[in-house]
């Protein structure tokens, strides 16, 4: 009898082991894996999947890099050969270690599967078989052949590994390998017969039901609900792994070594038999069959966030012709392959979306306050500038970068997580509802109307055996389209420095609507990664040919990577049936008349000039013009000589001018903002429209005599806008340049007691028309987030939003010494900036007569 091998293998580095499938609960409605127990991190809470592209963390056929070359995964930290023979060689050995445990794994396994073999077919040529001899035969096809080939194999190869030294030459064996590999060719061609006979068997015969079940064999030390039909599957996916670590080997073998043509030979043979697989069986669309007999094909693929039992998880999700598949990646130890989970599929015909009225039955969706989320932006900034100025500075350390990327993309994995609020729900009509969240209302859309079309077809329910699903499962990571989660730490910024700016956009009009309808647009532009909606015209009512005319203020956009970004543009009709609305779930059910999208050309761009395009989507057309400015140059404070108007002039010239202690503008919109705007859901956050800030800012400038009549009839969020733009073009932050390096200083102290003596002191500085215009916002402000739970502005938020306005310095400060670059502003200050503020938001209220009464217990020039 074939010999027990170690039950303690090596513990293997860089090569994959085939693990055995999850146990599945599956009915005819779908599968559902959620019974069983999600594996989460110590602290109970479920982490983010990392994704590895190199060959050794994929099953993937083709193993070369873009220029042809083969890759290679990174080795452990501390295993690098950094250009060392003795320590390349002794990498090569923990890579044949490894390779080698997985063997042992494999050997098994097919033993396992001749176990029953024999007894059957002993059985066979008596009166009572429990199986043919043809059906033996076609169940085990190959199998005796395979497990000899790699029992051999494993047998050669110890030695080597136990006796090893530099001179060592292991190329033979693998050729000798890659020679047999065409008897995995005939078990290929044989395998669905064979998987569907050892089915009906086990169906129609109770006796090789039970002989099938692993578990009869504990010493086995296989999952005991593991059967025959299960371990089938094993050298499908073992077919492409000496082909992958061939890559591992040649990496750490010297040219000159006498290995090296050898493993490059078996290389070359291996490659060459899974080219002639790849074919016959196209890898990237046809998984298994569908219950009609055809083909069933990948339609589209992407990472989702799923609400499940309270709480957000990454997945995977898989939309075929049939069926919609729900995975995670499990997680693995360093250098094994990366699988996917199935979580839960769902047979389109039994697929049907949530209809409105069913809204009030919807869980409540938790979401973070803005200013985290906002927050989390600007620490993935701070560490993108990092990133950049290691990759500059000559002494920057591979090591240091790949930490700060390694945080950046926790951080941002976080993000992703945290920051989708638009629910996407679906139903198995026969059983239980899925939520899932998304950034972008665009791609909601068009996860719909996917399903939607393949509905149209005339689809049966489909039912999945275990090793059906476990087939389809291991196919998605061979299938996908969507290979990395959308962070920016999973692109390659090295070629391109993408757009870190505003972007400006005027929404002109529609036309091609066939009937009178209320009607506006929404934006959604790449940033950290994804798409998110930036902006939203205001409702044009009853009409075919709206004219906006409408640009949204300023809209940060961070874009990264080498893809060109995309501006999206959503057409709604308007609902104003009130029973239909269902905020609370921010959940948007205006109706999407047509969507399209336009590729951002950096160069066109750069222009500095207004760029005018058309979408068309649907039959409809809507024309806008877009505008980029660069973060560099929006957080430039432009010096102005001009004495008349107000905006861009310093506030001690128009104070006196107007014999008043706080500019007229300010104490204007102030006033008419609590009057009808306390109450505005995202009052100071969301945008204004572009030209009604601008005609403000014209009549202010010019003192119309109509102010007043204009403050009345114009939209709230236009004068919340113009209140914030007089702040961000004054010549110098209302704080004022001399003071901001101690505003700095002074947030940052860690003794309550200093912090007060020093924050106090320097609002005591200021001049008199900057301190009491800065008292007045801040009570103001303070009104406004009194009614955050009608209004959802918060302290933090405001903080957020009027930080950087009143603190950021003057070009002319950009050029001394505390500051070198306009983008250090915004990666290293904004947070800082923020915290000033919301340090005097959160304090008790401050008096002017107050502040200049009291001393401090001691002074310091500031």
């Amino acid at each position: 009898s074939p010999p027990v091998f170690r039950a303690d293998p090596v513990p293997p580095l860089c090569s994959v082991l085939t693990l055995f499938p999850p146990y599945f609960n599956y009915n005819t409605d779908g599968y559902d894996g959620d019974a069983a127990e999600d594996r989460k991190s110590q602290d109970g809470s479920e982490t983010m999947p990392f994704i590895d592209e190199s060959p050794t963390m994929s099953p993937s056929l083709c193993a070369c890099g873009p220029d042809g070359e083969a890759i290679s995964p990174v080795p452990p930290e501390g295993l690098l050969p950094g250009g060392d023979i003795e320590k390349g060689l002794e990498m090569k050995k923990l890579v044949l270690s490894g390779f080698l445990a997985s063997e042992e794994i494999y050997i098994n396994q097919l033993e396992a599967l001749l176990l029953p073999m024999r007894p059957l077919k002993a059985t066979a040529s008596t009166s009572q078989p429990v199986l043919t001899i043809q059906q033996v035969n076609t169940i085990f096809y190959k199998i005796q052949d395979i497990f000899e080939i790699h029992k051999e194999f494993y047998d050669s190869l110890f030695p080597h590994i136990q006796q090893w030294d530099e001179k060592v030459t292991v190329g033979h064996l693998f050729q000798k390998l890659a020679s047999q590999l065409g008897v995995y060719k005939a078990f290929v061609d044989n395998y669905k017969t064979a998987v569907e006979t050892a089915e009906k068997c086990s169906l129609a015969n109770s006796q090789f039901q039970k002989i099938s079940e692993v578990g009869a064999w504990p010493h086995m030390h296989i999952n005991t609900n593991t059967q025959v039909m299960a371990l089938l599957y094993k050298p499908i996916d073992r077919v492409t792994r000496s082909t992958l670590v061939l890559h591992d080997l040649l990496k750490h073998t010297p040219k000159d070594h006498p290995d090296f043509p050898l493993l490059q030979d078996a290389l070359r043979i291996s490659q060459n038999f899974l080219s002639s697989i790849n074919e016959e069986i196209d890898p990237r669309r046809t998984a298994v069959t569908t219950p009609k007999g055809e083909a069933r094909q990948l339609v589209k693929d992407g990472f989702l966030v799923e609400v499940s039992e309270s709480s957000r998880k990454l997945r995977h999700v898989f939309l075929f012709t049939d069926l919609l598949l729900c995975a995670k990646m499990k997680k693995t130890s360093v250098g094994r392959q990366q699988q996917y989970e199935c979580k839960w599929y769902l047979p389109l015909a039994d697929l049907t979306f949530q209809t409105l009225d069913e809204s009030d039955v919807c869980p409540h969706i938790q979401v973070l306050p803005e200013h985290e989320i906002e927050e989390m932006k600007i620490k993935i900034s701070v560490i993108k500038n990092e990133i950049q100025k290691e990759k500059k500075a000559l002494k920057g350390q591979s090591r240091n970068v790949e930490r700060l990327r390694k945080k950046m993309n926790e951080q941002e994995s976080w993000l992703l997580l945290h920051s989708p609020t638009i629910p996407f729900r679906i139903h198995n009509k026969n059983s239980k509802s899925y939520l899932f969240l998304l950034s972008s209302d665009y791609e909601r859309s068009e996860w719909r109307e996917s399903i939607q079309k393949l509905q149209k077809k005339d689809l049966q329910p489909c039912h999945l055996t275990s090793v059906e699903l476990q087939v389809l499962t291991s196919s998605c990571f061979k299938l996908r389209t969507v290979h990395n989660i959308p962070v920016t730490s999973n692109k390659d910024d090295d070629e391109t420095p993408g757009l870190y700016g505003f972007l400006h956009v005027i929404v002109h009009s529609a036309k091609g609507f066939k009937e009178s309808a209320n009607l506006y647009c929404t934006l959604e532009v790449d940033s950290y990664g994804y798409f998110v909606s930036k902006a939203k015209t205001r409702v044009f009512r009853d009409t075919t040919e709206p004219q906006w005319n409408e640009v949204r203020d300023q809209h940060q956009t961070d874009h990264y990577g080498n893809e060109c970004p995309c501006l999206r543009i959503l057409c709604y009709e308007k609902c104003y049936d009130k029973m239909k609305l269902n905020k609370d779930d921010n959940e948007i059910v205006d109706i999407i008349m047509g969507k399209g999208q336009v590729q951002l050309d950096p160069q066109t761009l750069e222009s500095k000039n207004w760029h005018m395009d058309v979408i068309e989507m649907n039959g409809i057309k809507v024309e806008f013009s877009m505008k980029f400015t660069s973060r560099d140059l929006s957080l430039k404070r432009t010096p102005s000589k001009k004495q008349s108007g107000v905006f861009g002039v310093k506030i001690s010239v128009v104070t006196k001018r107007e014999r008043s202690k706080v500019p007229y503008i300010v104490r204007q919109c102030i006033e008419e903002v609590e009057k009808r705007g306390i109450d505005e859901v995202g009052i100071y956050r969301i945008s204004g429209v572009a030209t009604d800030i601008q005609a403000l800012k014209a009549a202010f400038d010019t003192n119309t005599k109509d102010i007043l009549v204009m403050l009345s009839d114009m939209d709230i969020n236009a004068i919340a806008g113009t209140l914030k733009l007089y702040f961000r073009e004054l010549p110098e932050p209302l704080l004022t340049d001399r003071l901001y390096p101690a505003f700095m200083e002074g947030i940052a102290l860690s003794d309550p007691a200093a912090k007060e003596n020093c924050m106090m002191h320097l609002l005591r500085s200021l001049p008199d028309p900057n301190l009491i215009t800065f008292l007045t916002l801040l009570e103001h402000l303070k009104r406004v987030a009194d009614k955050e739970p009608i209004n959802k502005m918060s302290l933090h938020n405001l903080g957020t939003v009027f930080g950087p306005t009143l603190l950021r310095p003057s070009e002319s400060e950009v050029t001394k010494g505390h500051i070198t670059l306009a983008s250090d502003i915004w990666s290293h200050d904004v947070m800082a900036q923020v915290q000033v503020l919301l340090y005097y938001l959160q304090h008790p209220p401050i008096s002017f007569a107050e502040l200049k009464r009291n001393t401090l217990y001691f002074s310091t020039d500031v």
